[in-house]
């Protein structure tokens, strides 16, 4: 079979991207695949094209409503139709008659959680499953930066439904990360792709300044300066509204604020308007990008410090998928780094939490049968978040066999390895901002991911000396700026040369 004729035929491409056509052919020939491409590289083509080539559904799985939504909307904009998203935006009855619907569907995206549900699973075995997709597999394992732990039950689920061909995707994946993968999805064979993390069309540049103020005004500089569009990213929600408000003060009306607070029709119009080139600048949590298929983004900006370098990575991937020339800049503060640890913190439960939890059960000791009846009660007086209850409920479901106290006992534990794992991506990100061995940062996040520097990177990183003056605006859109800015005096220029052609 000739792929690239394929590849013409359902997506108009003439020849495929680095590692595509490898793992398709993997899939082709019946191997459960295993592939880390970076971000921006077309991960999504690795099982669509195969999806056509292959009899039967496609599943995947996919960890933000956000990111399946765009893809479900990208296929359909190829003119697919027989797509559908399988997630909490369904009504109870629009999930009924999608589970009797399920055969006439070719893609069908489902969340982790989805996936649990018997029904759900019940209507899938109904199918033939010609391939069963994982993307962002990297959540799977309990080493993640992005750890959900119900990506944990896909092997049980992958088991289900018959162990169908298997493709795990990821963009960053250290080694640890990789081999939980393969335990936790049962795969006693498998072929791996695994390609660089390095995107050298990326300068990598780490800026300090002295206050949250000085911080503030030179990304006003940057902004003004660079020629977009772009991206700047923060770890507050509140902040993203409020630098986006700023930089509208300060003369840049195509700026706006994206967050997982917003309602779902503001995100997807303030997508939609990125994509086709209305806002230049996107003011954004980590909600915004996964599925972004933008590819002249030029510039991204971190305001805070990310938690680790696996997510710093796939951040500034939004950059530069045109292959051009990008930049990524991080503004560090000196203590920056205290608040990527209250978030760490944060998004595990306490021990004063689990402690509230323990006794709660102990005295209804009925209810740990059934605790999503409870939901409400237990989240109340233990005062967990929505992803601070899953994390204990999936838990305690796993190991709802033992003695309750037993029970907590292995919780509590397993609450403090994966603090202590954050803590230590949080360290290992802090060290990679501020070592004052004057050494490559590229070089470093390569060794980080047990890789080698192989080619030499011009403009590669601040440590190596770099000229941002590559990355300025282009004279000519200064021109137009300026003309369309200063159109009264263009239009006066233009009556006065009349006024001389007809004395002449």
């Amino acid at each position: 079979m000739n792929l690239e004729i394929q590849l013409e035929k359902y997506f108009a491409y003439t020849s495929f991207r680095p590692g595509q056509k490898e793992i398709i052919t993997s899939l082709l020939e019946g191997n459960h695949t295993i592939a880390m491409l970076p971000t921006g590289t077309g991960k999504s083509l690795c099982y669509q094209l195969p999806g056509y080539l292959l009899e039967g559904q496609v599943i995947i799985i996919s960890p933000l409503l956000s990111l399946m939504q765009d893809q479900v909307e990208q296929l359909m904009m190829n003119g697919e139709k027989r797509v559908i998203a399988f997630n909490s935006f369904l009504t109870a009855d629009e999930k009924n008659h999608a589970l009797l619907q399920l055969h006439h569907y070719k893609f069908i995206f489902l969340s982790p959680e989805m996936l649990r549900s018997k029904s759900v699973i019940d209507g899938l075995k109904k199918l033939h499953i010609s391939l069963f997709v994982i993307d962002e597999a990297h959540c799977i394992s309990q080493w993640g930066y992005d750890f959900r732990p119900e990506y944990l039950k896909l092997g049980e689920s992958r088991d289900k439904l018959g162990k169908p061909l298997t493709l795990a995707l990821t963009a960053t994946a250290t080694k640890e990360v990789k081999n939980e993968l393969i335990a936790s999805l049962h795969l006693d064979h498998w072929n791996e792709f695994i390609y660089s993390v390095d995107r050298p069309n990326i300068s990598l540049v780490v800026e300090t300044v002295e206050s949250y103020q000085e911080k503030s005004e030179r990304i006003v500089e940057l902004v003004k300066r660079l020629e977009g569009p772009g991206i700047i990213y923060f770890s507050s929600k509140k902040l993203t509204e409020w630098m986006s408000a700023y930089l509208r003060e300060h003369g840049m009306t195509r700026v706006m604020a994206y967050h997982g607070g917003m309602e779902q029709e503001n995100r997807v119009l303030i997508q939609q308007q990125f994509l086709h080139g209305q806002l230049d600048l996107i003011c954004a949590t980590s909600a915004f990008g996964m599925g972004i298929n933008k590819e002249d983004i030029r510039f991204v900006i971190h305001f805070h410090m990310p938690l680790q370098l696996e997510s710093y990575l796939q951040e500034i991937g939004r950059a530069g998928r045109d292959g051009k020339k990008s930049v990524a800049i991080l503004l560090y503060s000196p203590g920056d780094e205290q608040l990527p640890y209250q978030i760490a913190e944060a998004e595990l439960p306490s021990e004063v939490q689990v402690n509230a939890v323990y006794q709660y059960l102990e005295m209804n000791h009925h209810m740990t049968t059934n605790l999503a009846s409870f939901e409400i009660d237990i989240r109340r007086i233990s005062g967990l978040t929505e992803t601070q209850w899953r994390i204990i409920r999936d838990y305690l479901v796993d190991q709802k066999e033992l003695l309750l106290k037993v029970q907590f006992q292995k919780l509590t534990l397993f609450i403090n390895e994966r603090l202590q794992v954050k803590k230590r991506k949080i360290s290992e990100m802090h060290l990679w901002i501020c070592s004052q061995i004057q050494q490559c940062r590229r070089k470093k996040i390569l060794k980080y991911f047990d890789e080698d520097m192989t080619i030499e990177v011009e403009n590669c990183c601040d440590q190596c000396g770099i000229d941002l003056t590559v990355f300025d605006l282009k004279i000519s859109k200064h021109q137009v700026a300026n003309s369309s800015y200063n159109w009264k005096q263009q239009l006066a220029n233009i009556l006065l040369v009349s006024e001389r052609s007809d004395e002449k």
